[in-house]
């Protein structure tokens, strides 16, 4: 399925796969190579900090540590942002917050069984 068209661009669509990876000529359902591994995890820890450095001012609060798959990753942060009522987001192995909840969301991650320490935060 690596066809090339004059100019030698790649395919891009296929009406049979839909969008196709530039990289690896598979349908976008089935690559990996865009696929980011996730950090490679410490001591079993979860490090949950307050951060405001390069947010114009605004507070998010990071939960790193975290030995999930991609998928429960977004999953979870999906019930912290709904706990909240707060947006964020899943960035390389780090769930976002916005907001200062540190405190909250230490007792909240040591209920659901997670061992949790509060880093420092950065401003």
């Amino acid at each position: 399925m690596s066809a090339v068209f004059k100019n030698n661009a790649p395919l891009v669509y296929s009406t049979e796969g839909g969008r196709i990876c530039s990289s690896c000529s598979q349908p976008m359902a089935q690559c990996t190579c865009r696929q980011k591994p996730l950090p490679a995890q410490g001591d079993g820890f979860l490090r949950v900090k307050r951060e405001t450095k390069g947010r114009r001012g605004k507070t998010v609060t990071l939960i790193s540590g975290m030995s999930l798959s991609t998928e429960n990753l977004h999953r979870l942060a999906s019930d912290l942002k709904k706990q909240f009522g707060a947006g964020g987001s899943v960035k390389d192995g780090t769930i976002l917050i916005q907001g200062d909840h540190c405190h909250t969301l230490t007792n909240i991650l040591e209920k659901w069984g997670y061992k949790v320490k509060q880093a420092e935060k950065i401003t």
